[in-house]
């Protein structure tokens, strides 16, 4: 039993700092879309209608603040709804 312990043990130490770094940059994505999602609730608070224009208004002004913000911009555009 104890032999079969050493691999396994050794095995978990040697994976730690690799757990280590996948959590920091898990941190920084989440903060990263938290940041993104407060550019689109703000967005849609200052064009909250659905024309055509006030959507046009609402991607510009949420592209900006991305920008601001030093955010990636989304790959996919959010859908239009009727």
């Amino acid at each position: 039993m104890i032999r079969r312990l050493g691999p396994v043990t050794f095995a978990l130490v040697a994976l730690m700092p690799a757990v280590s770094l996948a959590d920091g940059q898990g941190e920084q994505l989440m903060k990263r879309w938290a940041g993104a999602d407060r550019c689109s609730q703000q967005a849609y608070r200052a064009f909250p209608d659905y024309t055509a224009e006030s959507l046009a208004k609402r991607d510009q002004a949420f592209q900006q603040c991305l920008a601001n913000g030093n955010l990636p911009p989304r790959d996919i555009p959010p859908p239009n709804k009727p």
